[in-house]
C-alpha cells in the first residue's frame, strides 16, 4: 500500500511516518527540509511546500490513502490549514485518490463540549478557544469545512490537549461531542487511531472526537 503523508516533520506526523514504514508500507512525504528529516531513511521524499499545488500533487501521485499531521505550530495567525487543505483536496480529486484522515482538534466543531460539565465548557470556550485558541481553532474548522464539503472519503480525528507520554493502548470514541471530562490524549494512541482508520470505513465522512 502506497500512502502520502503531509506534516511528517511535526511531532505526531514522525510517528505516523514510522508507523507506516513498521507496517510496510511505501510512504512518500513532502518536506520542506528532507536532509534534515529524522526518518529520511524510510520515505520517499518530496521537496516542497504544501502551498505549491505541483508538489503536492507529486507527493499524491499513486497513492492508496493520504494521511495529514498538519497544523499551526504557534499560537499566531499562520493560515495552515486554511491554505493547505484545499490545495490537498483539489490534487486528491485531480489524481483520482480518495481516501484522506487528518489530525484535527476538538475545536473543530462547535458541538466539542456539549457533554462537559457547565464550568468546564465556559472555561474553555470563553478562556480558551476565544481568545489563547483563537487562530488555531479558526484553522482547524476551516480544515473540516473543507473536507465535509469535498467528495472525498475522509476521516477527521479531533483530540483535545495532546500530550508527548506514552500511549495507554485504548482511549474513548465519540462522533457527537468531547467524552465526559476527557482533557488530553497522547500522540501515541491518535497516530494508532489514524493508522486504524487506513482499512476501517467506520468513519469515512466523518469527524470523531478521541481522548481518554
Amino acid at each position: 500500500m502506497k500512502i502520502a503523508i503531509f506534516g511528517a516533520s511535526g511531532a505526531t506526523g514522525r510517528l505516523l511516518t514510522k508507523r507506516c514504514f513498521d507496517a510496510g508500507y511505501e510512504v512518500t512525504a513532502l518536506l520542506r527540509h528532507p536532509e534534515s528529516f529524522p526518518l529520511r531513511i524510510a520515505v520517499h521524499a518530496v521537496n516542497g511546500s504544501v502551498f505549491d499545488p505541483a508538489a503536492v500533487a507529486q507527493t499524491i501521485e499513486g497513492a492508496d490513502v493520504v494521511l495529514s499531521a498538519l497544523g499551526a505550530k504557534s499560537l499566531k495567525k499562520e493560515d495552515v490549514l486554511e491554505r493547505a487543505v484545499p490545495v490537498i483536496v483539489a490534487a486528491m480529486q485531480q489524481k483520482g485518490v480518495r481516501r484522506i484522515i487528518v489530525l484535527g482538534s476538538a475545536g473543530a466543531k462547535p458541538d466539542a463540549l456539549d457533554k462537559q460539565p457547565a464550568w468546564r465548557r465556559w472555561i474553555v470556550e470563553h478562556l480558551v478557544y476565544n481568545t489563547l485558541l483563537k487562530w488555531p481553532v479558526a484553522s482547524q474548522r476551516a480544515q473540516y469545512a473543507a473536507l465535509s464539503a469535498s467528495d472525498l472519503d475522509w476521516t477527521m480525528a479531533m483530540p483535545p490537549m495532546l500530550t508527548n507520554s506514552r500511549g495507554h493502548g485504548k482511549w474513548r470514541i465519540d462522533p457527537d461531542a468531547l467524552p465526559r471530562n476527557a482533557s488530553r490524549i497522547s500522540r501515541e494512541d491518535v497516530a494508532d487511531f489514524m493508522m486504524q482508520q487506513i482499512n476501517n470505513p467506520q468513519w469515512i465522512k466523518k469527524a470523531v472526537y478521541i481522548a481518554w
